[in-house]
């Protein structure tokens, strides 16, 4: 039985970790440094650094606290914000990412996720897909969930998917830091369309909702949350052995 990973998500503005609400009013957390090596010492499964403002103001990802992040964590790393080029890919691996998430970048030129997959490897390159509703549809937003790019949402999975992204978060704007589940309509939808691993993100706000999820959508392979994990609301090694009692396989 594959086992369900939990990811703690670093969203990172000017050097500190922040959390709002739909991708707004972000309040100041904490320090991602001390965070990330919190993390990898309780039992997170990876972890996912996203500088959230360097697609927006059109610059590069902070380098320097990615690399004291990646000094002193033990858990694969996943990093996005500002990622339009495969230079981009390269600087970021040489800073100490595992992984790579596009979002942005991709939707501006698809065959970056093309060109990044052959020159690192599929595993290496993870499709950041924020969504929202517009009118019924699933639609893909860009630039930090500010623009609405008119692209429906699940055509645009299987196509990075066809492209060679190796994974894909799903970010739901709808129940962002809402705290009353996971957007499993959406998900649904999402994990029909593709058959690389799907990471769950937005709505989670107790142990319930990863159990809810993991049992509603088998096909989920992780789950993505930040304030609950931040404000200690919800600590990993008692989410992870409240799953282990549901029968949900996770790495204790």
């Amino acid at each position: 039985m594959i086992t369900k990973r939990i990811i703690p998500c670093l969203d990172v503005k000017d050097g500190r970790v922040v959390k709002g609400v739909n991708f707004m009013d972000l309040n100041d957390v904490s320090s991602p440094v001390a965070l990330g090596k919190y993390y990898s010492d309780c039992g997170a499964d990876e972890l996912v650094f996203y500088d959230i403002t360097a697609s927006f103001e059109e610059r590069r990802l902070f380098t320097e606290i990615l690399k004291e992040v990646a000094s002193c964590i033990f858990i694969p790393l996943t990093v996005g914000g500002g990622i339009n080029t495969v230079d981009d890919f390269d600087r970021v691996l040489k800073c100490g990412a595992d992984k790579v998430s596009v979002n942005s970048g991709a939707i501006k030129n698809p065959s970056l996720i093309e060109e990044a997959a052959k020159k690192y490897g599929d595993q290496c390159v993870v499709l950041s897909v924020d969504i929202k509703r517009v009118g019924g549809q699933f639609r893909v937003f860009a630039r930090g969930g500010r623009e609405d790019t008119g692209m429906d949402a699940i055509e645009w999975v299987r196509r990075g998917e066809r492209l060679g992204a190796g994974e894909l978060v799903v970010n739901s704007i709808d129940t962002d830091g809402v705290k009353k589940g996971f957007d499993l309509e959406m998900l649904d939808a999402v994990c029909s369309a593709v058959s690389i691993p799907v990471i769950a993100s937005g709505g989670a706000g107790s142990i319930e909702d990863f159990s809810v999820l993991f049992k509603t959508l088998p096909k989920v392979d992780a789950g993505l949350a930040a304030s609950i994990f931040h404000f200690g609301e919800v600590k990993i090694p008692e989410l992870k052995n409240a799953l282990r009692r549901e029968g949900i396989a996770v790495r204790i």
